[in-house]
């Protein structure tokens, strides 16, 4: 007999994972089809990690308002999902007349926006705010904040599925058809899955599932953003995130601190239609460092310690201009089908109004019960590193595995690892147990401890070593012995 779900969601990301678990809060049956092994290996884990103030959006929009709902509600959500967040505020550089226009126009449409905090500063303040800093003033945003991306999906996700949603990773979508009954059919992974709503949140690939639900005509293109991931050691320098002063659709390439001390610099924004390559050219770093010395010239190639890049998916018109987001059901075409389209920044710091936005619409055509045993707490692994000595101790005393540290840079121990090998969600590649755990993530990236890592899955789980997958499917890290055992 087929399984009918009351929905299924498309994509496991940050957004996803918000409407899956906002979606349990109400007695439905809930799935989540996700074609990668992890919720963190696209957008929602290839970002800055800012948690925006909600300035910056054209006031009316939904990327205004939900972006600042987001920020208003985040720190309760730290609390609630126990995952790091900092609102430590952001500054706007500026140094020319032409800057102070443009930071006097961000603080009237900030305002418009219903942002009430924000100031102008002047040299003295800005370096009192960041002493490091280069410039003559600055727009100061103190709700602004910092997030960890990785945890905070995982959070998100692990609370969903502790609520009875149903992660499928390595499922993509092929298909979506209706069947007789005006149910949806939905083929991933070479399986059917049937389904009375269907939620588009695949992120980069929402404009090919709203294809598939007969939602045609949405032009989506990718904005791919390379950054440059500096040691810890620079992070005392920069206690917020720095910015220079935006163009009417570009940020600008910033420096940002994050919640485990690391400093970011990026993004550029290079057009692309390669969803798929996350490669950075040296050309493209040393133009980042360059760029951002000119607000923070604290970057130098000794403190490089990795980069990365992120693609953002944005909706353009015919002439290409970039629109806002959209949440919609066009019940003519795909009823009981909520289309989401062109979610970027600020997508993150909006994703659980998001999710209750695309609920609405939802609430609008059918009654939602409350689910009685919905509940909203989810803890995280415990950060032995961040422990107290007293409170070290007794973690030992308690489990022996507190006491081998098997990451030496980020300090991690063994039995940090064992819990984020055996996660609520079933995810068994190394970066898995890198965004959980942040092993691998030091100076020397996993030099020391990834091999180690490797055996521990092998040992847990049963996986041969030519099984162990680094993120992607198919990123198999070994393909057998070097040396075999000779009876």
């Amino acid at each position: 007999m087929k399984q009918l779900y009351d929905v299924l969601i498309v994509g496991g990301g940050v957004v996803g994972s918000a409407i899956a678990r906002e979606m349990s809060r109400y007695s439905l049956k809930i799935g989540v089809l996700e074609k990668n092994l992890d919720v963190c290996c696209e957008t929602s884990g290839r970002n800055s990690g800012v948690v925006h103030g909600g300035f910056a959006y054209d006031t009316g929009s939904l990327k205004a308002k939900l972006c600042l709902e987001g920020n208003k509600i985040m720190g309760r959500l730290a609390s609630e999902l126990d995952f790091a967040f900092d609102r430590c505020g952001k500054v706007l550089v500026g140094n020319t007349p032409e800057d102070m226009e443009t930071l006097e126009r961000t603080m009237k449409q900030g305002a418009a926006n219903g942002v009430t905090t924000l100031e102008l500063v002047d040299k003295k303040r800005l370096h009192e705010l960041v002493p490091a800093v280069n410039g003559e003033f600055a727009m100061y945003s103190p709700d602004s904040g910092i997030v960890d991306p990785f945890h905070y999906t995982i959070a998100l996700a692990e609370n969903a599925c502790a609520n009875g949603v149903d992660y499928f990773f390595d499922h993509e979508v092929t298909d979506i058809k209706r069947d007789e009954e005006g149910h949806y059919v939905i083929t991933a992974s070479r399986k059917e899955f049937h389904t009375r709503w269907v939620v588009n949140s695949a992120g980069l690939g929402c404009g090919k599932i709203s294809e598939l639900l007969g939602l045609k005509g949405y032009k989506i293109i990718g904005s791919k953003g390379d950054y440059i991931i500096l040691d810890k050691r620079t992070g005392p320098l920069l206690p917020m995130p720095v910015y220079p002063v935006p163009s009417n659709t570009y940020m600008g390439i910033h420096v940002t601190n994050t919640t485990h001390g690391n400093v970011i610099v990026g993004p550029n924004a290079d057009l692309t239609d390669n969803f798929t390559y996350y490669g950075v050219s040296s050309e493209n770093m040393d133009y980042l460092a360059e760029s951002a010395s000119d607000l923070w010239p604290c970057i130098h190639k000794s403190d490089y310690i990795r980069n990365y890049s992120g693609i953002l998916p944005k909706w353009v018109d015919e002439n290409g201009t970039i629109q806002d987001f959209k949440i919609e059901i066009q019940d003519e075409i795909a009823p009981c089908a909520i289309n989401l389209i062109g979610i970027e920044s600020p997508g993150l710091t909006a994703a659980v109004p998001i999710a209750r936005y695309a609920i609405s619409l939802m609430a609008e055509r059918e009654k939602l019960t409350e689910n009685p045993s919905f509940n909203p707490i989810r803890k995280g692994i415990d950060r032995f590193a961040e422990l107290s000595m007293e409170e070290q101790n007794s973690k030992i005393l308690e489990n022996p595995d507190y006491g081998e540290v098997i990451c030496r840079c980020e300090k991690v121990t063994k039995a940090e690892i064992l819990q984020a090998i055996h996660n609520p969600l079933g995810v068994d590649t190394m970066t898995g147990i890198k965004y959980r755990t942040r092993s691998m993530m030091g100076r020397c990236q996993g030099g020391y401890c990834q091999m180690r890592i490797a055996q521990l899955l092998e040992e847990e789980l049963g996986k041969k070593e030519s099984q162990i997958q680094y993120s992607r499917k198919g990123s198999f890290m070994f393909y057998g012995k070097v040396r075999q055992e000779v009876e």
